[in-house]
C-alpha cells in the first residue's frame, strides 16, 4: 500500500486515522498515494490560521509581504524538475508541467512586482482621492482599503495542481490573508509537496498557509463572515456551495470559477492563404492538445465563417493528424493522458450527448494509438473534433473537459455573437481578424459575455501568449455559467480580499488614520528646507512656502522660442485676446510649472537623489503676463524601499496667483535617501 497524503494542519503535518482512498498514476494506472481527511481538525486549522497567521501577515507591509513571495518564487524555483517529475503522473507532458509549474510560480514574481510598485509600504491603500464633503473644507471622506481579519479558503481543481495554488496564495497573502488549501484529490500529490517545499522554506509566517488533503467537509462550517471561499471545479458543486448555510446565512463570501464553453471566432475577412488562418487553426489545436484539453479556458466551440467551414475543418485535422499520444514522460509525446479513467469516461459521455447534432471528423472516441505506453490501463482518449449540424443545441450546453472542439458555422457577425452568448457566460472569447471594424463589432458584443477576450491577429501573434492563458496582470473569471467569479487582475486581485471603508472625518483626523496628507491638513513648517531632510528626517505635513516670482512677457516668448511651442495664446497678442478662456497672453502650464520648480528645489546636492516624475497635473487659472505665483510644497506620503537605501517621497504641489487663486496642483514624485549623508 502507497502513503497516505498528509495534511499541514496549525503548524505540523497531521496523517488520516484511516486508510485512505487510492489515487491512481493516469499514464499506468498504478497505485501513487493514498488520501484521506479522516480525524483532521478541521476547526483548528481555521482557528490556527486566525489567532496565528492571520496576525502575523498582517503585521507586515505589502512591500514585505511582497518581498516574501519573491523570495518564495525563487526557492520554488530550484525544485521545478522535482515538480515536473511528480506532475507528470496526472497525466501531464512536460509542455503541460510548464504551463501548471513555471506559470504558478510566475505568478508569485507577478504579484511581488506588483506588491512593490503599485502598493504603498503600509497596511493601507487608499482608494481615489480625499472627497470634500462641506465648503470650509473641515470635513472630507476617503476611501480607503483595509485588510480583513478573516481567512481564505481556495478549493482547487485538478488541473493546476501548482498554478491553482500559487495564483490563488499570492494575492490573498498580499491582502493580509491566511490560506487553506484544498486541492482536488486526484492531484493532490503534487499540491502537498509543493506546500512542504514552502513549509520547510520557512519564507511565510506560520499559520499563513495550511493544507487539507481530502474532503472538506466541516471545513465551511468553522467559516464566518471575514472568511471567503474561491472555488474552482463544476458548476454542481459550486451550487451546492452557494446553497450552504455559511455563505447564505454566515456571510461567507463565494468566488466562483465553474464550467466554461469557450468559444474561438475566425474572422470573416480571414481567407485560406492569411496568417490569421493559421493562427486560428494552430490556436484551436493548442488548447485540444495542451493539458489534454482539460483547461477551464479552452476552445469548445470554433465558430467559423459557413464558407470557410471545411478549409478551417481540414487544416484542423491534417494538424491533428500529427499529434501523438502517450506516455507524458517521452518527449515525443505530444498529448498526454486525462487525469483519471473516471474523468476519461466523462469526457466520453460530452462526446456522446454532442453527436446527437454533431459528427465526428477527426479521431475515435473509444480509441486510440498511443506511444510507449499501456493504452488499456491509462486514461487516454484520442483528440476528437466534431462538425455541428445546422441549428445545433448540445455544442452550448455540454462541457467535454477534456481533448474535445465542435467547429460550428455561422452567418454575419451578429450571428457569431449570438451563438457565442449561447454558451451563458464564459472565461475566454478569441476573435481571430485583420479588419478593425470587425474586431470592434465582435468584442464589443462578446464582451458582456466574457471574462476576456484575445484579439489575435498577425501583428500581436509573436507575443500573444494564446488563447487559454490566464496572466496575472489581467482579471481571471467570467460572468453567468463561468461562475460569475474574478481572480488575478493585478493589484484589483489583492484589494477584492480587501475590505473598502468610507471615512469621513477632518484633513487632519483622515491623514492620521491613513499615513498620508489630506488637502486642508495642517503644514509642519520650519527653517530646514524639506529637501535637506533624510528619509528618516521627514514627516507628513512638512511644507515649504516658497518666494513669488514674476512671469514677464519675456518669460513667455523665451520659453516659446526654446521649446518651439508657439501656440497663439504665447504669442499672438491679438488672437490670444479674442479666446474667451485667456483674453491676452498667458503663460505656457509647462512654464508655470517649471518656474515653479525654480522656486521650491534647494540646488545643492543632498537627500533628494532624483524626481522621477509628476502625477495629476492639472491647469487650474491661467497666468497673465505681468502675474506673481508662488508654490506652497507639502510632503503628502513617504514610502520607504525595503530593498533600497532610499523611498519615495509624494509632495502636494499647489501653485497660486497674487490673489490667492490655485494656478496649477500636482503630486511631485522624489527619491530620497533613508539617511544623509549617507554611509560610504
Amino acid at each position: 500500500m502507497s502513503a497516505l497524503l498528509e495534511s499541514y494542519v496549525a503548524g505540523s503535518w497531521r496523517r488520516a486515522t484511516d486508510d485512505g482512498t487510492p489515487v491512481l498514476d493516469a499514464a499506468t494506472d498504478e497505485e501513487v498515494v493514498r488520501i484521506s481527511a479522516t480525524g483532521i481538525d478541521r476547526a483548528a486549522m481555521v482557528d490556527h490560521a486566525r489567532s496565528v497567521g492571520g496576525p502575523a501577515v498582517r503585521a507586515l507591509t505589502f512591500h514585505e509581504r511582497a518581498g516574501l513571495l519573491k523570495a518564495l518564487g525563487q526557492h520554488l524555483s530550484g525544485v521545478k524538475d522535482e515538480l515536473y517529475a511528480l506532475s507528470a503522473r496526472t497525466g501531464a507532458t512536460r509542455r503541460d508541467s510548464l504551463v501548471d509549474v513555471d506559470g504558478g510560480i510566475g505568478t508569485l514574481f507577478a504579484y511581488a512586482s506588483k506588491g512593490r510598485r503599485e502598493l504603498p509600504n503600509d497596511t493601507v491603500v487608499l482608494d481615489g482621492a480625499p472627497e470634500p464633503l462641506g465648503r470650509g473644507g473641515t470635513f472630507v471622506g476617503q476611501h480607503v482599503y483595509t485588510s480583513r481579519p478573516g481567512v481564505a479558503v481556495q478549493i482547487n481543481a485538478f488541473n493546476f495542481p501548482v498554478w491553482g495554488l500559487l495564483e490563488k496564495l499570492a494575492p490573498a497573502f498580499l491582502a493580509g490573508l491566511p490560506t487553506i488549501v484544498k486541492p482536488a484529490s486526484q492531484t493532490a500529490y503534487v499540491t502537498e509537496r509543493v506546500v512542504r517545499h514552502i513549509v520547510d522554506s520557512g519564507l511565510l509566517p506560520e499559520g499563513s498557509l495550511q493544507l487539507l488533503c481530502g474532503s472538506p467537509e466541516g471545513l465551511l462550517e468553522a467559516l464566518t463572515v471575514q472568511d471567503s471561499v474561491a472555488f474552482t471545479g463544476s458548476a454542481s458543486t459550486a451550487e451546492k456551495l452557494r446553497r450552504h448555510d455559511a455563505v447564505v446565512r454566515g456571510g461567507v463570501r463565494l468566488g466562483v470559477e465553474a464550467d466554461s464553453l469557450n468559444c474561438s471566432i475566425l474572422g470573416p475577412d480571414v481567407t485560406a492563404e492569411d496568417p490569421e488562418f493559421d493562427l486560428f487553426v494552430k490556436g484551436v489545436v493548442t488548447e485540444m492538445t495542451v493539458k489534454a484539453g482539460q483547461k477551464c479556458t479552452a476552445i469548445r466551440r470554433a465558430l467559423v465563417p459557413a464558407p470557410m467551414a471545411d478549409a478551417v475543418t481540414e487544416a484542423i485535422t491534417a494538424r491533428l493528424a500529427k499529434v501523438t499520444v502517450g506516455d507524458p514522460t517521452d518527449d515525443a509525446v505530444r498529448m498526454g493522458a486525462l487525469v483519471s479513467l473516471a474523468q476519461r469516461d466523462e469526457v466520453r459521455r460530452a462526446v456522446k450527448a454532442l453527436l446527437a447534432s454533431s459528427d465526428v471528423v477527426f479521431g475515435d472516441p473509444e480509441h486510440v494509438d498511443v506511444v510507449g505506453a499501456d493504452a488499456t490501463a491509462g486514461a487516454f482518449m484520442a483528440p476528437i473534433l466534431l462538425r455541428a449540424r445546422p441549428g445545433a443545441d448540445e455544442p452550448h450546453d455540454v462541457e467535454p473537459f477534456g481533448p474535445v472542439c465542435t467547429v460550428m458555422t455561422y452567418d454575419g457577425l451578429d450571428d457569431a455573437v449570438g451563438l457565442a452568448a449561447r454558451g451563458r457566460g464564459s472565461l475566454v472569447g478569441s476573435l481571430v481578424t485583420h479588419d478593425p471594424d470587425v474586431a470592434r463589432t465582435v468584442t464589443l458584443g462578446l464582451a458582456p459575455w466574457h471574462g476576456r477576450i484575445l484579439v489575435l491577429d498577425r501583428d500581436s501573434a509573436a507575443e500573444s501568449t494564446g488563447h487559454g492563458s490566464p496572466l496575472p496582470p489581467l482579471v481571471h473569471g467570467g460572468p453567468g455559467r463561468a461562475g460569475g467569479g474574478e481572480e488575478l487582475g493585478g493589484a484589483r486581485g489583492v484589494l477584492a480580499h480587501m475590505q473598502r471603508t468610507a471615512l469621513q472625518g477632518s484633513p487632519d483626523l483622515l491623514t492620521a488614520v491613513t499615513g498620508t496628507w489630506a488637502p486642508g491638513a495642517g503644514r509642519t513648517e520650519s527653517d530646514v528646507h524639506p529637501f535637506r531632510k533624510s528619509l528618516a528626517e521627514l514627516a507628513v505635513g512638512d511644507t515649504i512656502r516658497s518666494a513669488r516670482r514674476t512671469v514677464s512677457p519675456d518669460d513667455i516668448a523665451r520659453f516659446a522660442e526654446l521649446t518651439g511651442d508657439t501656440f497663439y495664446a504665447h504669442t499672438d497678442p491679438e488672437a490670444a485676446a479674442a479666446n474667451p478662456l485667456f483674453g491676452g497672453i498667458v503663460a505656457h502650464g509647462y512654464l508655470v510649472v517649471s518656474l515653479a520648480a525654480g522656486l521650491f528645489v534647494d540646488p545643492d546636492p543632498g537627500p533628494v537623489l532624483a524626481n522621477f516624475g509628476v502625477d495629476h497635473l492639472r491647469f487650474l487659472t491661467p497666468v497673465k503676463a505681468g502675474d506673481d505665483i508662488a508654490v506652497t510644497l507639502t510632503v503628502k506620503q513617504i514610502t520607504p524601499r525595503s530593498s533600497a537605501d532610499y523611498g519615495e517621497v509624494r509632495w502636494d504641489a499647489l501653485v497660486t496667483n497674487a490673489d490667492g487663486d490655485p494656478v496649477a496642483t500636482y503630486d511631485v514624485l522624489t527619491l530620497v535617501a533613508k539617511t544623509w549623508p549617507q554611509e560610504a
